[in-house]
């Protein structure tokens, strides 16, 4: 009986100490989780709760069950914009995603100016957006710099923002521009973790600059491409700036996302309903993404 009131005794003493020593920290938590769930899980949730009612400010809103859905899911326009984002995303992971990692492995191999290189990588990201689109208007206008260069090979002038084949392609071009610095530094985040001793071993073997990458920087940091594939694939399927900017969902549709669609339907067309079930798909679709990327990883990491 002694026995079991000493070992009570000690336990709660235990958490009581544990608690003193987490109660600074939960004190310090609770303002960034109220102001996470305030404005990210509330917006969350009041836009699944709205895909399921007719929107209206005057009159009052009312519950429709899934008449909203279908008609996301009858609409010509959506079938377009679906297709135009698949291919959005699709170009962006095969023009804008290897370019980061290509350019951290270029640099980590650098002897000299890796400093200046990672500050000359990253201004592209602090250009102000107005500036960004008006400078890349004028590198494709028909007449611009980029013609003009290719005008000495012998190629004829590309419409660059007014050929369907084409206008897709230039957005990617610019956005990887614009953004490929802060995926860069993470990446050579990522490679600085990697130890040195590793790769002055190799270098005593005689292991070339290849055989480095090859066998010590693409292992190290093949943890970092599955994160950064998620928020390219995020990124991508959530793009409509810059096709505003550049194209305004032309030519003909050409560039019309699925998010360029749902801002359409929410402020120029008032239908907050529609637009409301178009975000939660949206929402539905990248947490499966996600959660299937992150399976498999962890699959991977066990086998």
């Amino acid at each position: 009986m002694e026995a079991s009131v000493a070992v009570k005794k000690r336990t709660n003493s235990r958490l009581a100490k544990k608690s003193r020593e987490y109660f600074w920290g939960i004190v310090f938590l609770i303002p960034a989780l109220a102001v996470f769930c305030l404005f990210l899980w509330t917006p969350i949730a009041k836009g699944i709760i709205y895909s399921f009612m007719s929107i209206d400010f005057v009159n009052g809103s009312h519950y429709i069950g899934l008449e909203n859905y279908r008609e996301v899911f009858a609409s010509s326009e959506t079938g377009i914009a679906v297709k135009n984002t698949i291919y959005y995303m699709t170009l962006g992971v095969a023009i804008g995603f290897w370019v980061p990692c290509v350019v951290a492995i270029a640099i980590s191999e650098l002897r000299w100016f890796q400093g200046s290189i990672r500050l000359i990588v990253y201004l592209p990201n602090i250009v102000p957006a107005v500036v960004l689109y008006t400078m890349w208007q004028y590198l494709y206008d028909p007449l611009g710099p980029i013609n003009q260069f290719l005008s000495w090979f012998g190629i004829d002038s590309i419409l660059w923002l007014a050929d369907k084949g084409m206008a897709m392609i230039a957005i990617v071009i610019t956005e990887t521009w614009q953004g490929f610095g802060t995926a860069t530094l993470i990446y050579l985040a990522g490679i600085v973790g990697i130890p040195k001793d590793m790769y002055e071993a190799a270098e005593i073997d005689g292991a070339g600059v290849m055989q480095r990458i090859r066998y010590i920087t693409i292992p190290g940091i093949r943890h970092i491409f599955v994160l950064l594939f998620i928020m390219q694939l995020i990124g991508t399927s959530q793009g409509f700036q810059t096709h505003i900017a550049l194209t305004g969902g032309g030519p003909n549709n050409a560039t019309l996302t699925y998010m360029y669609q749902l801002t359409n339907e929410a402020f120029t067309r008032f239908n907050f309903g529609e637009a409301s079930a178009m975000g939660v798909l949206m929402f539905v679709c990248l947490t499966s993404v996600s959660i299937i990327l992150y399976y498999y990883q962890g699959r991977s990491k066990v086998a």
